[in-house]
C-alpha cells in the first residue's frame, strides 16, 4: 500500500495490523540515545523514543501487508497481447546494512497471458516490498516474481534505480552514485529484441532521481 503522508496518530489506528512491539523499540532507541552519550529524558529527546517506533512502522509497513488484500481482486480477463509498462514508480526503503534510505525510481513492464492487473497494483506492489529492510537487488527481484507468480504473463521485467544515502552520507561519500539493478523473466530474459524494447521506453525522459 501505498503510505506517504507524515505519520500521525491516526495511521496507527487505521493500521491495526502493523505488528511492530511498540515498547520494544521505544526502549532500545532510548539505549542507542544513551549510548551516543545523550540523555533521553531532556526536553528535545523526551518524546523521540516514541515518535521513532511510530516511524518504523510506517517505513517498514511492507512485512504486514496482505498481498491478497493488496490485489483486491483486480485480476482481468483481457486479450491485449503487447507489452505493459508502468515507469517511474518512486520508492523509498531502508538498506539492512545500516538502517540508512535510498529512494529511487523502479519500472515494470509484463506480457499478458489472457489477465491484466489494476493500474495502481503495480506502485502498491512495488511499496510492498520497498517498506521492508532491503538491499536493491533482492527487493527488484521480488517485484518480478510476486508478478510472474500472480498473473503467469509470457514475460516480466523490472528495472530499480537507487540512490543510497549509506553510500553518500558515510562511508565512501558518492554523492552522484547510483545503482541499478535488473530482473527479467520469460519473454524477456529470452529474446533480446523485446528486453531492448522495454530498455528503450523507460530511457525516454525519465524523471531524476532527486
Amino acid at each position: 500500500m501505498t503510505i506517504s503522508a507524515p505519520l500521525e496518530d491516526d495511521w496507527i489506528e487505521a493500521h491495526p495490523e502493523v505488528g511492530i512491539n511498540y515498547p520494544e523499540a521505544q526502549r532500545a532507541i532510548a539505549q542507542l540515545l544513551s549510548a551516543v552519550g545523550e540523555d533521553p529524558q531532556r526536553d528535545g529527546l523526551r518524546d523521540t523514543p516514541e515518535r521513532v517506533a511510530r516511524m518504523y512502522a510506517e517505513l517498514l509497513y511492507g512485512y504486514w501487508v496482505d498481498p491478497v488484500a493488496l490485489v483486491n481482486g483486480a485480476l482481468f480477463d483481457e486479450t491485449y497481447d503487447e507489452m505493459v509498462i508502468v515507469r517511474d514508480i518512486e520508492y523509498y526503503s531502508l538498506c539492512e546494512h545500516h538502517l540508512l534510505p535510498f529512494l529511487g525510481r523502479a519500472h515494470v513492464a509484463y506480457f499478458p497471458r489472457g489477465k491484466v492487473i489494476g493500474l495502481s497494483k503495480i506502485p502498491r506492489i512495488v511499496d510492498m516490498f520497498a517498506r521492508r529492510l532491503q538491499v536493491q537487488e533482492r527487493m527488484t527481484r521480488q517485484i518480478a516474481e510476486f508478478i510472474q507468480e500472480l498473473l503467469n504473463p509470457y514475460g516480466v521485467a523490472v528495472v530499480v534505480e537507487g540512490l543510497h544515502l549509506c553510500a553518500t552520507m558515510r562511508g565512501v561519500k558518492k554523492h552522484d552514485a547510483r545503482m541499478t539493478t535488473s530482473a527479467m523473466l520469460g519473454a524477456f530474459r529470452k529474446d533480446l529484441a523485446t528486453r531492448q524494447e522495454f530498455l528503450e521506453n523507460i530511457s525516454r525522459g525519465s524523471a531524476p532521481l532527486l
